[in-house]
């Protein structure tokens, strides 16, 4: 049997080893917090990484589409329906203020197509008569007072390429008038055809007689009037229609500015140049007839319906 000094001798020892080895995981407590303490802080890092914006050189866009407005009356592809008929009257209210321009630029003839009218040609045909109303007529130039005009056979019109062309026409009888193309003959108008209004036929030949042989040519008369431009019912800064009215000449192409040059716009046969997409409606525009002459005009307004003044004119040939 163990003598109670043994006994109390193995407790000493005991207490010993438990303190000993307490100490021991304390101390290695402390080395492992010393050594991850020391290490970078991957997480940390991270955060502040992802927290902080990088410098950069670059700007941000943003682009705004829109649609037509509703005034436009668009059709099932977006786009504002042409006025179908002759009829189709549109304002033509001078506003005070005009558009300047800056001085014509000569082009290279080789550079403007004349279409099928070309200057010093003559062409055969025969002289029908209609019933001129107000005067206005698919190329949608409005009433006038001035009914010595006509309509231009579908295939010389040229899908409006002649609207506002002035011809001398010549009657076999030796007579002559010169008339402003305003309006289209379709089918069975003949190519070199035209419909004279009946003021105009009656200075030919008796309105009776119906039909007439003639010879016509291009002109490009003397005239107090100026160039003037204006915006489609329904125009926006997204869709536009432009049309020149009171040219001498008749005008081969119409151009807006866009994106630091000129973009050639498309013709319908209503006589409008449209823009799609709104590039360049409300900008500067430039005008170019059959001779290559070249106005470009600014400050003309977005004001749909209204004929606004240039203050030019294409040169005289």
């Amino acid at each position: 049997m163990k003598t109670a000094r043994q006994a109390a001798r193995q407790r000493r020892q005991r207490r010993r080893l438990v303190l000993s080895a307490t100490l021991a995981v304390t101390i290695v407590g402390v080395l492992a917090y010393v050594v991850l303490g020391s290490l970078p802080d991957r997480k940390a890092e991270a955060g502040h990484a992802a927290a902080t914006p990088v410098a950069t050189d670059q700007v941000r866009t943003t682009t705004t589409t829109g649609t037509p407005s509703a005034s436009a009356t668009p059709s099932a592809t977006g786009k504002p329906k042409p006025k179908p008929s002759a009829s189709a009257k549109t304002g033509a209210a001078r506003p005070s203020a005009t558009a300047t321009s800056q001085p014509p630029r000569r082009a290279s003839s080789a550079s403007v197509s004349a279409g099928r009218i070309r200057p010093n040609s003559t062409y055969t045909g025969v002289a029908t008569a209609y019933e001129a109303a107000d005067g206005n007529g698919a190329c949608l130039f409005g009433p006038s007072d001035d009914l010595m005009i006509a309509a231009m056979n579908t295939t010389d019109y040229e899908t409006s390429r002649a609207c506002g062309a002035y011809v001398l026409v010549r009657a076999a009888n030796g007579k002559s008038i010169t008339v402003r193309i305003t309006n289209e003959c379709p089918l069975p108008c003949a190519p070199g055809q035209l419909d004279l209004s009946q003021q105009a036929f009656a200075k030919l030949a008796d309105l009776k007689v119906g039909r007439i042989p003639i010879t016509w040519q291009l002109l490009s008369p003397s005239t107090t009037e100026t160039i003037s431009i204006r915006y489609k019912t329904g125009s926006s800064p997204f869709w536009c229609g432009i049309q020149a009215i009171g040219h001498r000449n008749p005008v081969a192409r119409l151009e807006v500015r866009a994106g630091g040059g000129w973009r050639q716009l498309p013709r319908t046969e209503y006589n409008y140049f449209i823009s799609d997409d709104g590039t360049g409606c409300g900008g500067s525009i430039r005008v170019t007839d059959i001779y290559g002459e070249q106005l470009t005009l600014t400050g003309i307004a977005l004001r749909p319906n209204v004929a606004q003044p240039t203050g030019v004119q294409f040169a005289r040939h």
